[in-house]
């Protein structure tokens, strides 16, 4: 599946939260990520989330599609990360 994840954390859970969206998606704007992801991975990084998570403050938004080409992306301005395919 096609995942787009956005945070809002503390900012002393900042650092934890960007490095663990890492391991599971690619970086594309301040506390947004996005990328092919299984749902066992998505259930993974769903719970490590919850466990960084103070969920009386904190928020995480998982936008979900079965594949990237039923998504309509449209960037105004500077793409701060792109994403190319490497062979």
């Amino acid at each position: 599946m096609y995942v787009i994840l956005v945070y809002d954390v503390g900012e002393k859970r900042v650092g934890k939260m960007l490095k663990l969206c890492r391991r599971y998606l690619h970086w594309i704007q301040n506390s947004v990520f996005e990328g092919e992801i299984t749902e066992v991975q998505l259930r993974e990084l769903r719970h490590h989330a919850r466990k960084l998570m103070d969920l009386q403050e904190d928020s995480l938004i998982v936008f979900a599609s079965r594949e990237e080409r039923w998504l309509e992306k449209e960037i105004i301005g500077r793409e701060r990360n792109k994403l190319d395919n490497f062979l």
